[in-house]
């Protein structure tokens, strides 16, 4: 398998689009919104308007169409990552809060069918997996759905729903039989106006504080049939596998918004280093500079790894190559990178890292849920560890 690095042309109006947003819109509110913790950022709702006119335009034109000199595919995942990536170096929550953005949009592309691809297409999907006291085990989850004629009834409370108090969709995780396990789990994409549905409240976090994080409980929440995305079939033998596609298309864009806070840290890591009068000298040993130097030369290096790592998994998810490994690797690495990062850029900065005066502290606290949420950085490490091993998870927990 080669990947040319190369980003074709087609993709150069997103990331010039992305990158003038991040510049103009999200860093002037950053600090804002930081403050401000659950009020609405109004000034989205024009970004949200262009996203959604870009989206129709690219269904329009087939955003997926083949590139004949290569016979490979650059598609809608590369094309989110690399939105993810630019928008977060302005503001990874205000990133998370765009109408018609969130996580459970990039779990309906990754696996409902043609029809729900076009009745979906419109609607700003937050993602429910995580309940109270399963921790990171996905496989634990206990909310139920029950068939019930031509629809399920849902019964369960969700917790750290990002965007659940804002989106008009939700993607929930329910066991159709406690009884079969893992296998028996299916995604359902839920309107927040159902009868039953309701948000409970809204938690204070460390970091992305512009965007809301909720609780949201179901309680006989009936929804069509036709909102399970994949199959409804109970397959014992392939086990947790349809609704975890999910994560093979979200982790590399996590690992994406983490690359995004990450060149931020870095160019003004840089900027702190060589206005102190050591510049940063490639030609040099490392061991010869001055610490600082050292530490910015060995986090780039990282950094540019997770980036590589990440249009990696992206391009095989377009390609429809099998990428759980490679999206459990970008993840690993970009989260644990840019955790290291920020904060080596803070202990530099010292007490101008440590002030609200600048950015670098908030990109800190930002930081830590990069490497929290869509699986921690333990678990990914085990799904690594079990994919190089050939290992189960019954073999390796």
């Amino acid at each position: 398998m080669s990947i040319n690095l190369e980003l074709p042309e087609k993709l150069n109006s997103t990331v010039e689009r992305s990158r003038l947003a991040a510049e103009h819109i999200f860093r002037p509110i950053s600090r804002k919104y930081d403050l401000a913790e659950h009020e609405y950022p109004a000034e989205l709702d024009e970004l949200g308007k262009l996203a959604k006119a870009a989206r129709a335009n690219e269904r329009a034109e087939g955003k997926s169409e083949t590139d004949a000199a290569e016979s490979t595919v650059n598609g809608a995942n590369l094309r989110s990552v690399l939105n993810a990536r630019e928008l977060s170096w302005g503001d990874v929550g205000l990133m998370l809060s765009i109408p018609g953005q969130g996580l459970g949009n990039a779990a309906i592309a990754a696996v409902a069918n043609d029809e729900q691809l076009e009745r979906f297409a419109d609607v700003w999907a937050a993602m429910a997996i995580t309940e109270p006291g399963i921790g990171s085990d996905s496989a634990a989850v206990t909310t139920t759905a029950t068939a019930d004629g031509d629809d399920y009834v849902i019964n369960g409370e969700k917790i750290f729903v990002t965007a659940g108090s804002r989106a008009d969709h939700v993607v929930v995780w329910a066991t159709l039989d406690k009884a079969k396990g893992r296998a028996a789990i299916k995604s359902f994409v839920v309107p927040m106006d159902t009868e039953g549905v309701s948000v409970e409240r809204l938690e204070h976090k460390l970091g992305i504080k512009s965007s809301d994080t909720a609780v949201v409980r179901f309680t006989d929440a009936r929804v069509p049939a036709e909102n399970l995305l994949g199959s409804p079939e109970i397959d014992v033998k392939k086990g947790f596998g349809g609704v975890m596609q999910t994560f093979d298309n979200t982790r590399p864009v996590v690992a994406a918004m983490a690359v995004g806070v990450g060149r931020a840290a870095l160019e003004e890591m840089r900027r702190m280093i060589e206005e102190s009068g050591h510049p940063i000298d490639y030609d040099k040993p490392v061991a010869i500079q001055h610490a600082a130097v050292a530490d910015f030369i060995r986090l780039e290096s990282d950094w540019e790894a997770s980036w590589l790592l990440t249009l990696r998994a992206a391009w095989m998810a377009d390609n429809k190559t099998p990428n759980s490994l490679e999206a459990s690797m970008s993840k690993a690495k970009a989260g644990r990178t840019v955790t290291e990062l920020t904060n080596k850029a803070v202990e530099i900065g010292a007490s101008d890292g440590y002030a609200e005066t600048g950015l670098v502290e908030k990109w800190a606290r930002d930081s830590k849920i990069l490497d929290i949420f869509e699986g921690t950085q333990q678990i990914q490490q085990l799904i690594i560890a079990r994919r190089v091993l050939g290992k189960s998870s019954a073999d390796l927990k």
